[in-house]
């Protein structure tokens, strides 16, 4: 049986007249984009814009949901209530549904951004939240989770779709987590490393962490971030090279989860 994977990219960051990413060009080579949905990045018109050019490219779209923190891009933790954290993903997911409407897409998966993924892959209480707003918008909504986290493990106990997520652009440590980002290199900006690290994780089913040690790691997506000045560049080299070794790169919304 053919191989296949998910190629996912973060989409969607721009804000007003402030431009990030390279959102146009990655629509081209990526089969899924998590859009954001205006808290840590995003508004109505970028999104709109992003919805329809996903259309015309084929590409499933899902939300991005984070901290309400527009200069810290959401990348700051942020100690809130459970059932306030729950209503803002929730709300956030509704947001890109109803720019979905412009299209005449459907919202197919949802996806933690920055510190609030951070926390829910440590904290199951946190994990569960996110999981109830994600099921109680919709149970049909794929919860596109960090493999080996807390959030994979609450969408397994309450019934949600699950694909579990690897990083072809980031460092990992010898218990799975990412490498943090202030650590020199916990970013990988070289295409050929990126792509090297999406086949050793679709091929091998591993992934060889900052140390040298090999780390078990199957995923169903990959994801490049769209802030990256190099996105384009390594979501290419990792597409090319997938597809090269004989593995498809299919939307998320056609692959097969267990």
């Amino acid at each position: 049986m053919t191989r296949q994977v998910n190629l996912n990219a973060d989409m969607g960051e721009s804000y007003g007249a402030y431009k990030m990413g390279q959102d146009e060009l990655l629509l081209k080579v990526v089969r899924s984009a998590s859009i954001a949905c205006g808290f840590h990045a995003g508004d109505p018109t970028v999104m709109h814009e992003l919805v329809m050019r996903a259309r015309d490219e084929g590409v499933s779209i899902g939300a991005h949901p984070g901290f309400n923190d527009l200069w810290g891009f959401g990348r700051r933790r942020i100690d809130t209530g459970l059932r306030d954290l729950e209503y803002m993903v929730a709300y956030q997911i509704g947001a890109l549904q109803a720019m979905a409407q412009y299209a005449s897409l459907r919202v197919t998966h949802v996806k933690a951004h920055g510190a609030l993924s951070n926390m829910a892959a440590e904290d199951i209480e946190i994990a569960l939240a996110v999981a109830r707003a994600v099921k109680t918008v919709d149970r049909g909504l794929i919860c596109l989770a960090v493999a080996g986290t807390q959030l994979e493990a609450a969408a397994r106990k309450l019934g949600l779709p699950l694909a579990r997520e690897g990083f072809c652009d980031r460092s990992y440590e010898d218990d799975g987590n990412l490498t943090p980002r202030k650590i020199a290199g916990a970013v990988i900006a070289d295409p050929q490393a990126a792509k090297e690290n999406a086949l050793k994780m679709v091929l091998d089913g591993e992934i060889i962490s900052r140390s040298g040690k090999r780390v078990a790691l199957c995923p169903d997506s990959l994801c490049v971030h769209g802030d990256e000045p190099n996105a384009y560049a390594v979501a290419r080299a990792v597409r090319e090279g997938l597809e090269a070794a004989g593995v498809r790169v299919v939307p998320l919304s056609e692959m097969k989860l267990a």
